[in-house]
């Protein structure tokens, strides 16, 4: 009997998610293992294989479609020895009942629909209170109504972001926030009267030049999960003048010895483990909170930021306490090439005790960092640069970097959180510590 292929949870989290790409199409045969599509999650780009063989009967979502909900049914796929063309009219015939009472749930009822701001304008009710047609119906998902209705949002005055207009969840979340685009006057169920006040221009009234992109799932998530960030987490920030000297000199002599077997140490390599042994000297910080208690963790699992096209990735470089400058420089390669190529595991990404995110390479200065939650502290490291420094009690010129520690102080107290930055400048002030 015909197989209903449906969209995969690909992370514990995954409500949704973008259907990026169709790797076969109706007619082609695959077999377990096979890849058929690739999925576009809040975090990354991955691959759906098939576990069954069989042939694709047809196709249900597009390639390209948004918001596709986790277990509906992208494509139907008949078993061997099943006819192609009936498991396509069968998937056919079963979804039609699914989809049926769909137009239902979008519509809203003529008083609601027809519903004024204004009471004096009776004689447009009559236009207004007909029945529903395609272009008066509110189109809805079932989880945006459900939370509308939960939230007291009123639908009739959002401007849906979702394919085709449709209200989406992300929708809701910004008219709560009164961040929602409002649908225009022209929309409006009943027209502003004359007398009613413009609204103040906004640069979307002016005809400047501009090129509009549709978010990505991934930036979505970014600024929502930052959002909250800032609006949850009391951030307190420690900032410390490191000299790098000796680190350099030392990652100099490293890679030299390291060269015959093609492994080149970073600066951003010394510094990951240099926080991974400060946390674990100081285990006040490498903690989390989690509802009323708070986890104090066994190891350091640092999650390094990455840039990649559309967003950004946090690999995780997992007992980077324990782990040689070797290995986490080979590591931290291949996670990051995986990571712009959105091939990541989700046990690569999700997890972590403690962040770095290194922006040295751009030449800032120094930078606060927003702390990734549930972590309860982020590193923010800027770049090595030449500055007159006080060494011995003399004027000197040493190479000098500024880090920054973010701490959630709910759960980091800020004496902790300055012991912290003190050893982490003081192993990398003396790397040799590090390695001991």
């Amino acid at each position: 009997m015909p197989i209903n292929l449906q969209m995969p949870a690909l992370s514990p989290t995954m409500e949704e998610g973008t259907l990026a790409k169709w790797l076969v199409k109706e007619g082609d045969e695959v077999s377990s293992g096979d890849l058929l599509a690739e999925i576009e999650t809040d975090k990354a780009t991955m691959e759906f294989e098939a576990v069954d063989e069989g042939t694709i009967a047809k196709i249900i979502i597009a390639e390209g479609t948004d918001n596709v909900k986790v277990g509906e049914v992208i494509a139907i796929m008949a078993e061997e020895d099943e006819d192609v063309a009936d498991a396509a009219n069968a998937k056919t015939a079963s979804a039609s009942p699914e989809k049926a009472p769909e137009p239902q749930q979008e519509a809203v009822s003529a008083p609601e629909a027809t519903a004024s701001p204004v009471g004096e304008n009776k004689p447009t009710a009559p236009t207004q209170t007909a029945a529903p047609s395609g272009a008066q119906r509110i189109k809805v998902s079932p989880l945006a109504r459900r939370l509308a209705e939960h939230k007291g949002v009123d639908l009739a005055n959002i401007a849906g972001s979702g394919p085709g207009g449709r209200i989406i969840k992300a929708d809701i979340d910004a008219a709560e926030g009164g961040s929602a685009p409002i649908k225009s006057a022209a929309a409006a169920p009943v027209a502003v009267t004359a007398a009613a006040a413009a609204p103040a221009p906004t640069a979307n009234d002016f005809d400047i030049p501009h090129t509009s992109e549709k978010l990505s799932g991934m930036r979505k998530t970014i600024a929502r999960r930052l959002t909250e960030a800032k609006q949850t987490i009391p951030h307190i920030y420690l900032t410390v003048d490191i000299e790098l000297d000796k680190l350099l000199k030392l990652r100099s002599e490293l890679n030299a010895t390291l060269e015959p077997r093609g492994i080149k140490l970073s600066v951003n390599d010394l510094l990951i483990k240099a926080l991974a042994v400060s946390l674990m000297q100081v285990p006040k910080c490498n903690v989390s909170i989690d509802g009323d208690q708070l986890k104090t963790f066994a190891r350091a699992d640092i999650s390094v930021a990455v840039s990649i096209p559309g967003g950004l990735i946090t690999p995780i470089i997992t007992s980077a306490d324990t782990k040689s400058l070797s290995a986490i420089s080979t590591e931290m390669k291949d996670l990051a090439d995986r990571a712009k190529d959105g091939k990541l595991k989700m046990h690569e990404y999700q997890g972590g005790t403690a962040s770095i995110s290194n922006m040295g390479m751009f030449g800032i200065k120094n930078f606060d960092a927003v702390i990734n939650p549930p972590q309860a502290m982020i590193m923010a490291i800027g770049a090595g640069q030449k500055r007159p420094h006080v060494i011995d009690d003399s004027l000197q010129i040493a190479t000098v970097m500024s880090a920054t520690g973010s701490f959630d102080h709910r759960a980091i107290d800020g004496a902790d959180g300055a012991q912290l930055m003190q050893v982490f400048k003081e192993l990398v002030e003396n790397p040799l510590g590090m390695l001991a």
